[in-house]
Parts: structure tokens; C-alpha cells; sequence
């Protein structure tokens, strides 16, 4: 069933799967003493144990091969052999009643995170949280609720949340220094987070790129953003939608996606095969990105292939997909590489090409080419970052993984279902995880050691874990 998936993926598989149908209902409070139940007793001895041969088997089939590995390692199947299941209430109830006293030392020691036990919970409480960002004054920008519904914008500092009123959904470019804030008229950008308006680019009409002798209804409102991306030098703004890629100004919007020749292909076929419906197309999939230097733009949706522009937005490179569907794109953070990656169900291949060979690079889907590495095998990416020479790619299965710009990987942390988003800190040293069941996890990169309730590779210590989680204040653990 999971051939081709390496075994550390597979860890995290059936963690995931279940992940998309669980709940949670109302909590009893533990009454009993906390740090001294004999639930919180076991929770804590199960919870370490699990990790600790988990990272153990990995390490052996690391080491020894993964057919010398021996049996991996699995949850006890309730009721048959009571497992964690049953303790998620008492633990999640410790956790709150920590946070409502206000004081969370120890918590993470005597009821130390966990994943797996918590799926029963998430199907009416998880959200998705699909941007974090990190602010250089150590604060954390979230967007709270999935892209395509009205959601918020939250700002944590310390212990605390506080909801940005007014603004919807954002991003940041990729120096760091400008916000695409969405507003009713358009895409503000500002010079730093809650600084000065720069720019104002209108939202597109929809009717940018439609090719002649097609009658298309202009859009009905602002498109729901899925990604936002200003250019470093605050002056555009790339906007990702189900409605269309665009390059926003102040002095109108360029589509990007659907190209005009797909927007042909598929109208003259609609007339043809359905010719009482009204025309439109729209992207699914859909992604983009801007290299730091803001020369570069790679986008892709499920229909494309990479298609990657210059500053002009004229087309510089059609990069094949070796997977399905494209459904990721970043570039590095010296902007050498960028990387595409695709997807079929819940894997994927992500490859690398070399930058310096724009313009006119061209490989055939599903091809190899010498020109194009892989830097991924395995893994439907929806969140990546990058510091130094390393990709952080984050994945379907609720894995973070650092990866060389040639592919070698380095480390592997589990988060648990599917992650939303990525970020690092300005100086590489702090990495935010967001998931699409309200966690967004934050960690100390290169600290040289792991908590004894992580499962991963790397030496990167959790530090925190905040949980969003609807009709519920968020909390931390």
C-alpha cells in the first residue's frame, strides 16, 4: 500500500488519513491532582516511549538498512490495548486549565505534546491556519480559518493574541521587508508590518488576458486570495486566486494564469461541449512565488506545467512536471534554484532548476532531464521556505524536512496533518509551523537537541505549540 514512501513518512501516515475525520466534544475538567493522576502518569510514559522508539527505528534503518530496521513501531489499537485515546480530553482539560491560570511551567513535561491521540478531536474543532510569518521584533502574524471563507488575522506576542481588526488575508515579500494587506479596494502594500501605505493595487476585473471573440463576465468581487506576495521593491503585488494568477500595480492587474491559450482551448471547447453555460475558468492547485530579487516569477496550477517569468512578466522557462499536477513553487534564498514541485494523491517529486539557465529552459513532463535535478522524493509539498542553501519543504503527511539545494536531505521533523505554511526567521535561527488542524508549532533550528516527546531527525528543539481550534480561546502547550 505505501511502496515508494520511505519509512519515516510512513510514521505519520495513518496519523494523517485519520487526521481529516475526527472531533472533539465538550471536555470534563481533570479534577484530580495535575502531575499526579495516573492518567497524566500515563500519558506521559506512553507519549515518551512512542517517540523514543520511533526515533529509534529510524535511526536503525537509517544506519542498518530498513530491512534490517525490525517492525515498526505502532499506536496500541483501542480497545483491544488501551492506547493514548482515551487521555486526549484529560490532556487537552490540563492544557486549558494550565493556560486559564496562567501558568504553563511544567506542562509540557508532565503532559509533553502529541499528535495521534488528539485526531478524534480535530474534524470539528481543527482549522486551517494557512500563513504564519515572523517578525523580526519576535512576534507572529497568523491568518486563521482556510482561504476561500472569510477569516482573521491574528498578531501573538509572548503569551498573548490579539486579532488585527480590518485586515484580511496577507503576505509578506521576499526580503522581508514589505505587506500585501487584502482590503475591500484592493491590495495595500505597506513599508513594514502596520507601516507606511506604499502602493494601492486594484483588485483585477477578471477580464485581463481573455483572448478576442470571447464573452467572459467580468469578476463579481475581490477574488479570495490564496497566496500574496509584494515584490521587494514594494511596488507589486503577485496575487494567487482560483480566479486567475495576476501581477498587480497601482495602475491595473497582468494575468499570468490561465495563459491565453489555455483561456482559448478551454472556451472553444465549452462552447463546443456545453454551450449553455456561461464562460469562465478557473485554477485549481493553484501557487506562486517571487525570487528574493524579485527578477523571477514561478507559478503552476493542476492544468499547467511550471511556467516561470521574468520582470517583465514576458515567459522564460516551462519547466515539465515529473509528477501529476504541479502544486508548489520557492525559490532559494540566494535565488540559484528554485524549486517546482508536483503531486499525485498524497505524494510527490520536487525538482530543482538552476536559474542561471533562464531564459529558454524547457523540459518535457514527466522527462528526465540533466538539467533538472530532484531534490524530493515523496512528498506533496504545500508550505516551503529556505535559509542559506537548504529548502525547508513542508508536507501532506504533517512533516517538516530540510533539503540541500542538491538534494540531500538533512533532517525530518513530524508535526502532524497536513501543513499550511512555513516560516524562518530573519537570521535562520526560529522556524514557525502551521498545519491545517489549528497547531502552529515553533522551534529553535540547530538547537542541538530535540524534546524527548519529538519525532524526527533533526537536532531542532519544539519550543512551543499554540492551538487554534474553533469555539475555542487559542492556547498554548
Amino acid at each position: 500500500m505505501f511502496a515508494g514512501l520511505d519509512s519515516l513518512t510512513l510514521v505519520a501516515c495513518s496519523a494523517y488519513f485519520l487526521s481529516l475525520g475526527s472531533a472533539l466534544g465538550q471536555l470534563e475538567p481533570d479534577r484530580t491532582m495535575p502531575g499526579r493522576s495516573d492518567r497524566q502518569e500515563e500519558w506521559r510514559a506512553k507519549t515518551l516511549s512512542y517517540a523514543t522508539e520511533i526515533n529509534a527505528f529510524v535511526a536503525r534503518g537509517l544506519r542498518d538498512g530498513w530491512d534490517k530496521a525490525g517492525e515498526e513501531p505502532e499506536e496500541p489499537e483501542e480497545p483491544e490495548e488501551p492506547g493514548r485515546d482515551h487521555l486526549a480530553e484529560a490532556a487537552m482539560a490540563e492544557v486549558r486549565r494550565a493556560n486559564a491560570a496562567g501558568d504553563l511551567t511544567g506542562l509540557r513535561d508532565r503532559w509533553p505534546p502529541a499528535h495521534a491521540p488528539l485526531i478524534d478531536l480535530l474534524e470539528e474543532k481543527g482549522q486551517s491556519i494557512p500563513v504564519v510569518c515572523l517578525l523580526d521584533d519576535g512576534s507572529l502574524l497568523a491568518r486563521i480559518g482556510v482561504t476561500y471563507k472569510p477569516g482573521r488575522t491574528v498578531r501573538i506576542e509572548g503569551d498573548s493574541v490579539a486579532e488585527v481588526r480590518g485586515a484580511g488575508m496577507f503576505g509578506r515579500c521576499p526580503k522581508r521587508r514589505y505587506f500585501g494587506i487584502a482590503r475591500a479596494g484592493g491590495i495595500e502594500v505597506t513599508d513594514g508590518w502596520g507601516g507606511d501605505r506604499v502602493a494601492m493595487c486594484p483588485w483585477p476585473t477578471g477580464l485581463e488576458g481573455v483572448p478576442e471573440g470571447f464573452k467572459v463576465a467580468p469578476l463579481g468581487g475581490a477574488p479570495n486570495p490564496t497566496r500574496i506576495v509584494p515584490f521587494p521593491d514594494g511596488r507589486r503585488v503577485l496575487l494567487v486566486s482560483a480566479e486567475g494568477i495576476f501581477v498587480m500595480s497601482p495602475t491595473g492587474a497582468r494575468r499570468l494564469l490561465p495563459t491565453e491559450e489555455a483561456m482559448r482551448d478551454h472556451f472553444e471547447w465549452s462552447l463546443k461541449e456545453r454551450p449553455d453555460d456561461e464562460l469562465g475558468m478557473y485554477l485549481s492547485m493553484e501557487h506562486g512565488a517571487v525570487s528574493p530579487d524579485g527578477k523571477l516569477i514561478a507559478v503552476g496550477s493542476q492544468d499547467s506545467t511550471h511556467l516561470l517569468f521574468d520582470d517583465k512578466l514576458e515567459p522564460i522557462g516551462d519547466v515539465g512536471n515529473r509528477s501529476e499536477y504541479p502544486h508548489h513553487a520557492v525559490f532559494s534564498a540566494d535565488g540559484s534554484v528554485v524549486a517546482l514541485n508536483s503531486c499525485h494523491f498524497y505524494s510527490g517529486v520536487t525538482i530543482g532548476a538552476p536559474t542561471a539557465l533562464l531564459p529558454g529552459l524547457a523540459t518535457k513532463p514527466y522527462k528526465q532531464d540533466d538539467r533538472v535535478s530532484v531534490i524530493q522524493y515523496g512528498a506533496r509539498v504545500y508550505a516551503a521556505a529556505s535559509r542559506r542553501d537548504e529548502f525547508i519543504l513542508g508536507d501532506a503527511s504533517g512533516y517538516a524536512m530540510g533539503v540541500s539545494q542538491s538534494g540531500e536531505l538533512r533532517w525530518r521533523q513530524f508535526v502532524g496533518s497536513t501543513v499550511g505554511d512555513i516560516d524562518v526567521s530573519a537570521d535562520g535561527k526560529k522556524l514557525a509551523v502551521s498545519t491545517y488542524a489549528g497547531f502552529i508549532a515553533l522551534f529553535d533550528l540547530d538547537a542541538g537537541e530535540q524534546a524527548p516527546h519529538q519525532i524526527g531527525t533533526g537536532r531542532h528543539y519544539e519550543t512551543r505549540r499554540w492551538i487554534f481550534w474553533k469555539g475555542e480561546e487559542p492556547v498554548i502547550w
